[in-house]
């Protein structure tokens, strides 16, 4: 999971610091949740990947498949 979030930050080309501005926390709290020394709490996991444009699956590694879900109605 850890490297998935990485490697969609920087396919972004977005600073560790551009990214934890966006989720309202610090750059070394981001970047604890990088390295996988901080556990992810859902709405971090969810606005990463509405950042991202992807779904959570696939930042948890549960599918490879990149593209987000359908929105429920």
């Amino acid at each position: 999971m850890y490297q998935r979030i990485r490697d969609l930050r920087e396919d972004s080309d977005w600073t560790q610091a551009a990214v934890a501005c966006k989720l309202h926390c610090s750059q070394q709290v981001y970047s604890n949740y990088e390295l996988g020394q901080r556990m992810i709490p859902p709405e971090i996991l969810i606005a990463l990947a509405q950042l991202h444009g992807t779904s959570v699956d696939y930042l948890l590694g549960l599918t490879n498949e990149k593209n987000p879900y359908p929105r429920a109605k």
